[in-house]
């Protein structure tokens, strides 16, 4: 019964701390101009396009240094539009600081 108890409180734990990775891969860059009701950037703008492009691309004819080349440019368009965003983002350790400092000063 210890063991089961174990086993079960292990699985909760696991289970709550898997990061939501897929989410991120069917995120869609394209959308992000129709939802946005902010004015978007030109250079984002030019950004989403390429990225458009590279996806349209048939990649059966390439050469591999050139499948690699892309690769690394999507990789890099994709870094700098995470950059462009203007929002706060606070870890799940920084919201539980704040919170346990918030309880022992007040």
């Amino acid at each position: 019964m210890k063991k089961a108890k174990i086993y079960l409180l292990m699985l909760i734990v696991s289970t709550s701390l898997v990061p939501n990775t897929m989410l991120g891969a069917t995120e869609n860059y394209s959308n992000l101009v129709a939802n946005d009701p902010k004015e978007i950037p030109a250079e984002v703008k030019v950004q989403l396009a390429r990225l458009d492009e590279i996806k349209t691309i048939d990649k059966s004819t390439l050469t591999s240094p050139e499948k690699k080349e892309l690769r690394k440019e999507v990789r890099a368009i994709k870094a700098s539009l995470k950059s462009t965003g203007n929002g706060v983002y606070l870890s799940v350790g920084a919201i539980i600081i704040i919170v346990l400092l918030l309880i022992l000063l007040l």
